[in-house]
């Protein structure tokens, strides 16, 4: 889809809701246009930037996205992958997790069926889930494209063959991270067996160190044959529009929800009982191994989603004016109204899918979050600028995405960086306005999206866990799926 490019013409930057005199304005903005190394035209004598170049400064460093760098999606097979062979042997898969947790481990599921020359049958997907969600493969994906769009990758089945429904299988549950050495050892299993049926499939590739080839396949199968199920991409296409009518607007993926609150225990504004609400899922939800936690170290530490007044305070350090229009990709927000009204009061024009779309439209999707969900996804890769509070699966997913598709402008908020200079408002060390939004602008001007290659562990980590501390290979494909353009990708 196009993308539109238009701001709206009306409100005003944050800056000027803050100054004091036309000199706190005039500094304001200068200290606003240095941190990004552009000057505009500006006259001493009045203290005064005109409006044309206030608008122009406006549209490119609020809506614009960042230079691509002439790179693009390069997701074709070197000269040496070759057509796989049927040898008899068949995965079974039973995918976890909510919907984009759901995709990434299908996708990593066809490239282990590649590695170990395994018939891939259509991946049951998870039932029992916060979410309890009854969906199948074909209500959420596109089943006929998913396989025919991967028959030169990985031959894939809807069922088990029927005489090998009752043979016997192997069970097994894949070791996370796994490279191509650990499944091409794996593939003895099926001296004995014809069915390997995989417990898990989230996490069980390893995020770098695989052959091209392998890294492109898994692309191939993300961003082109896992589609989501045409009644969903048309509904999606719809309220795409509707947002785009409003003119440029923010998909916000605001992860305040309750079981992301109760996961990571984080109950910073909230009352003595939602905390203890939160604290009571967490203890009776079995497979969360973590049940004792510090909320104040996860807030600090930035491990807690960003609450809604947060948010608010953010977008406005940022600049944006308080009529840009925001589109909600969330679940119901923890505490309704009580919070969600404190993003509201600095940003009225809030667009929920419940509100976006008609009853009748969503009816068919209600009480099947991984298929609204699905909703939430196409309208974020969509939208002009995404923003999540939260760096969980659907916000990496989106993020690579939208990279994947040309570097589409993405903030990614520190949040342990911001949690300080809120930390800092809240003893009055410091005030909203010219030198926190300085401070907010300056944090995030290399978190917007632009090309650079995946991270690696962090530094000093050892053993499996320094796994876990990759940047996960959905979040950035960049360099194996992304390259200089060229006439033949």
């Amino acid at each position: 889809m196009a993308m539109q490019n238009r701001f709206p013409s009306t409100g005003c930057c944050i800056f000027c809701l803050a100054a004091s005199s036309y000199f706190s304005v005039a500094l304001a903005i200068l200290l606003f246009i240095l941190s990004f190394g552009r000057s505009p035209t500006y006259d001493l004598q009045t203290n005064h930037i005109s409006a044309t170049e206030h608008n122009v400064v406006q549209e490119k460093y609020l809506w614009k996205a960042p230079s691509s760098r002439a790179l693009g999606p390069c997701v074709h097979p070197t000269n040496s992958y070759t057509v796989p062979q049927d040898w008899g042997r068949y995965l079974l898969v039973q995918s976890n997790g909510g919907l984009n947790q759901m995709r990434a481990g299908i996708c990593d599921m066809v490239a282990v069926a590649r590695i170990m020359n395994a018939t891939l049958v259509i991946p049951k997907l998870d039932k029992r889930s916060y979410w309890h969600d009854s969906s199948i493969f074909s209500d959420i994906f596109d089943q006929e494209h998913f396989i025919k769009t991967l028959e030169g990758d990985v031959k894939i089945i809807k069922e088990l063959p029927k005489e090998l429904e009752s043979t016997p299988k192997a069970r097994k549950h894949f070791t996370t991270w796994s490279g191509l050495a650990y499944y091409q050892e794996m593939g003895h299993l099926y001296q004995e067996y014809k069915v390997i049926n995989v417990a898990k499939s989230d996490s069980r590739l390893s995020n770098n160190n695989l052959p091209v080839d392998l890294q492109r396949l898994r692309c191939r199968a993300f961003y082109y044959a896992l589609h989501f199920a045409p009644p969903i991409e048309l509904l999606g296409k719809k309220l795409v529009e509707r947002m785009r009518r409003h003119g440029p607007y923010i998909a916000l993926h605001l992860r305040y929800e309750k079981d992301m609150l109760a996961f990571t225990g984080c109950t910073y504004g909230l009352t003595t009982s939602e905390a203890e609400e939160l604290t009571t899922i967490r203890e009776n939800t079995n497979h969360w191994k973590t049940k004792k936690i510090n909320s104040t170290d996860q807030r600090i530490g930035g491990y807690c989603p960003l609450t809604p007044k947060e948010v608010g305070i953010f977008l406005q350090a940022l600049g944006y004016p308080r009529n840009t229009w925001i589109y909600i990709a969330a679940g119901e927000i923890y505490g309704g109204s009580k919070h969600l009204g404190e993003l509201q009061y600095h940003f009225p024009n809030l667009i929920f899918k419940e509100t976006l779309a008609t009853r009748n439209e969503l009816k068919p999707f209600l009480n099947h979050a991984s298929q609204t969900a699905a909703l939430d996804y196409i309208i974020s890769v969509e939208s002009n600028v995404f923003i999540p509070s939260y760096s969980g699966n659907m916000a990496r997913a989106v993020e690579g995405h939208r990279r994947f598709l040309g570097h589409r402008k993405t903030i990614s908020p520190d949040r342990k960086g911001l949690v300080a200079l809120f930390q800092k408002l809240d003893k009055g060390e410091l005030l909203e306005g010219p030198e926190f939004s300085r401070l907010v602008i300056e944090m995030h001007r290399l978190r917007q999206g632009a090309p650079r290659k995946r991270q690696g562990p962090l530094p000093g980590v050892k053993g499996r866990v320094r796994f876990r501390t990759e940047e996960n290979f959905y979040e950035n494909p960049f360099p194996e799926c992304i390259c200089r353009r060229h006439p033949s990708f």
